[in-house]
């Protein structure tokens, strides 16, 4: 796997788009930072650009690295990350505004799956994820459908097959009252709970 996790690394710096599984979807991605990596995704993807993207992290700890969110918040989710769950939060400024469509939230995640997480932890750098699939499609679950989806347009797929089929449970927990915006494997009730 190393030589594919070098050769992702190479094709990301050089503006590039990879695929990878996960627990939920098989997922691609960019350099949250990389601009011009960005426009391409979204390009690939032939999505909306007021549509924003997933901080995929390697690491629950470096969530406060770029979004700002409670001790007490951290620590009761802690049972849920990593998993299939993403935290809408205010972000710092070490998140670019383009990612955000300067509107100072973003979506983190942690993924469970080992490929996912080896890859980020390799990488040593948060990528923009969204699921692999054109825009209203339906997402790949294993690297075949994204090679006959994407063919040569994503440049590294780490092979594999993602389990879950269900997108990540988005939670917002930027106002007063916790929000579900989008219901996955986990719930809104077991969230409350937790917290």
């Amino acid at each position: 796997m190393k030589k594919l996790y070098e050769s992702a690394k190479a094709a990301l710096n050089n503006h590039q788009v990879i695929a990878f599984p996960t627990e939920t979807v098989f997922g691609l991605g960019v350099y949250y930072d990389d601009e011009q990596a960005y426009h391409l995704l979204n390009q690939i993807k032939r999505r909306r650009e007021d549509k924003p993207y997933t901080l995929m992290l390697s690491d629950i700890s470096d969530i406060t690295k770029y979004a700002y969110i409670k001790e007490s918040e951290l620590n009761a989710l802690k049972k849920f990350i990593p998993g299939p769950i993403t935290l809408l939060l205010k972000c710092k400024n070490s998140v670019p505004g383009y990612v955000t469509h300067n509107t100072g939230i973003i979506g983190v995640r942690v993924p469970e799956n080992k490929e996912a997480l080896d890859l980020l932890k390799y990488l040593e750098k948060p990528l923009l994820v969204p699921s692999a699939n054109r825009a209203d499609q339906k997402p790949a679950m294993n690297d075949e459908e994204v090679k006959a989806i994407f063919n040569d347009e994503v440049a590294v797929i780490i092979p594999g097959k993602s389990v879950g089929g269900l997108p990540s449970t988005i939670v917002d927990l930027t106002g007063e009252e916790i929000k579900l915006i989008r219901q996955g494997p986990i719930s809104l009730e077991d969230i409350k709970k937790a917290l």
